[in-house]
């Protein structure tokens, strides 16, 4: 599949006919596994007896991060996208009347004990759904409650009994690779995986990317991020794209030269830019893409070749990424993220043809800091002091 139809688009319209409250309590931090792709209550819903675990290990799927949990009784274990932008956790169940095709066998409901379909006011009492991105791929099937187990490395399960999930059974597009059964959401918004979570710490999540090697992702009390070289950065929330995680970027630096966004239409004070963990590549405004291009243009003297992706990035003939300059983020409060070049420049065509991971996007559309440009940082998401924190980490190191 090409990079044009491997990118997950993070907007989304989900249409229900019912609203579901949850609450839940974890007593301590825990972590799962994934696959290269505060409140002090308690509860029933949340059956946690962890005594804690650091951390899991992660492997890289082409270009997106999947998780790995279990759903039902007995559990069944699927492999979904670690999505922060997105709001549902969904999978593909059967009997399935129009599926992407998936490489692991699909969830069948019948066979868990502890599936339920609530009724809803809808001549068949169910309770739909249909979610599409931006990429036009899209999901549609019904919301159920189920048993969501995630396994931490201290081999002792956290059961979250009665969690809300889509069961989808018509799913379409370019987006969904076999190698996922669906999307685990890890929005702000009262779906995702860690709102139903609730927890001593809930709002905490930590994961850091490599695009080799191994990687984690932390929830509690192990997801915060904090000592020496971390940096911050404030969050927004905005309530046309309820539950995203906005930054605020004030400029982008390509070697020396810096580009600020103040007098361009890309800045803002209350987040400019959605941070995600779905979407491999980074999205700006087309105005603003174009004075980073340029300015990488004036330090680039190998020969420009037309995008193999046709995603209209900006390419090189070379053989070494070391002609290309160092790109800076520079995210408000003084966040100054150095990237890696393998963060901000891919090889395609299995060598001789580098190109900028930078998208120029529609003026209409979001800013996107994709997964691609935060490998080998360790992220932090604090919902609860409204920050993003980011370490310099050697992903593929951290838990070797």
């Amino acid at each position: 599949m090409s990079l044009a139809t491997t990118m997950i688009a993070i907007f989304l319209q989900i249409i229900t006919y019912f609203l579901f409250t949850t609450t839940a309590s974890s007593p301590h931090g825990f972590t799962i596994d994934l696959i290269h792709r505060r409140s002090n209550a308690s509860s029933s819903r949340v059956s946690n007896t962890q005594a804690g675990s650091p951390y899991a290990d992660t492997v890289f799927d082409t270009y997106e991060y999947l998780m790995k949990l279990q759903i039902g009784t007995p559990p069944f274990e699927i492999e979904a996208i670690l999505d922060t932008g997105s709001e549902l956790i969904w999978t593909q169940c059967l009997p399935c009347l129009h599926c992407y095709d998936q490489k692991a066998p699909i969830f069948d409901p019948s066979k868990s004990s502890t599936f339920k379909e609530p009724r809803c006011k809808t001549p068949d009492q169910s309770c739909p759904y249909k979610i599409v991105y931006d990429d036009k791929s899209y999901t549609q099937g019904t919301l159920a409650t189920e048993t969501v187990t995630i396994h931490s490395t201290s081999g002792v399960p956290f059961v979250m009994p009665e969690t809300i999930i889509g069961c989808s059974r018509n799913n379409s597009g370019s987006g969904f690779r076999p190698s996922s059964s669906g999307i685990v959401g890890l929005s702000r918004g009262s779906l995702s995986l860690i709102s139903q979570m609730g927890g001593a710490y809930p709002g905490f999540i930590s994961y850091c990317f490599a695009g080799k090697g191994t990687s984690t992702i932390n929830f509690g009390a192990n997801a915060i991020v904090a000592g020496d070289g971390v940096v911050s950065t404030t969050m927004f929330a905005k309530t046309a794209k309820r539950g995203h995680y906005y930054l605020n970027l004030d400029a982008v630096s390509v070697g020396d030269t810096r580009i600020e966004t103040v007098g361009t239409p890309f800045h803002a004070l209350n987040g400019n830019i959605v941070i995600d963990s779905g979407t491999p590549l980074t999205y700006f405004p087309v105005s603003y893409c174009n004075r980073v291009r340029k300015a990488v243009k004036r330090v680039v003297t190998a020969n420009r070749v037309a995008d193999p992706s046709r995603n209209d990035m900006l390419c090189y003939y070379s053989n070494t990424i070391e002609i290309f300059p160092v790109i800076t983020m520079h995210f408000s409060g003084g966040a100054d993220l150095v990237l890696d070049k393998y963060n901000m420049y891919m090889e395609l065509n299995r060598g001789g043809v580098f190109c900028l991971a930078i998208i120029c996007n529609n003026p209409t559309q979001v800013a996107i800091f994709g997964n691609r440009a935060q490998n080998n940082f360790l992220v932090g998401y604090d919902s609860s002091s409204l920050l993003v924190s980011f370490s310099p980490t050697d992903c593929s190191a951290l838990w070797n």
